[in-house]
């Protein structure tokens, strides 16, 4: 461990293609509590986590000198949730017009997944736990 990098991420950074429609998948998806907003990010605080979403033209003075990839690209990462009981949030995403990627599916290690995606390609899973026979 390096001397004074503590183990806890406070804050994770999505870069977004287009604020408004991020802002508006996460209202309709995610009952976490907006902490900060303006006209290109929205700070969204998940427990004692913040993801920030940050529109992609905003994102170079972060990063440099690498460079901000397309949301086209593919994913890169991937977020889970813990969730009791994946088939009923699996309904209720579909029913807020949320497109699964894949799942519900039990995976060998012992929990049962499903994933779907931001309109940036961001992708989340949730993950409930599973006895294994």
């Amino acid at each position: 461990m390096v001397d004074g990098l503590p183990s806890e991420v406070e804050v994770i950074t999505l870069f977004v293609d287009d604020i408004a429609s991020s802002k508006a998948f996460y209202a309709k998806v995610f009952a976490a509590e907006t902490v900060w907003a303006d006209d290109v990010s929205s700070v969204l605080k998940f427990g004692g986590l913040l993801i920030n979403l940050l529109e992609a033209s905003r994102a170079p003075q972060l990063i440099e000198p690498l460079p901000v990839g397309p949301s086209s690209a593919g994913a890169r990462a991937l977020l889970t949730i813990r969730v009791a009981d994946v088939d009923a949030v699996c309904a209720a995403l579909r029913a807020v017009g949320v497109d699964l990627l894949n799942g519900p599916i039990d995976r060998p290690w012992g929990r049962r997944t499903a994933a779907f995606a931001d309109p940036s390609g961001h992708v989340w899973e949730i993950a409930q736990l599973i006895e294994r026979t």
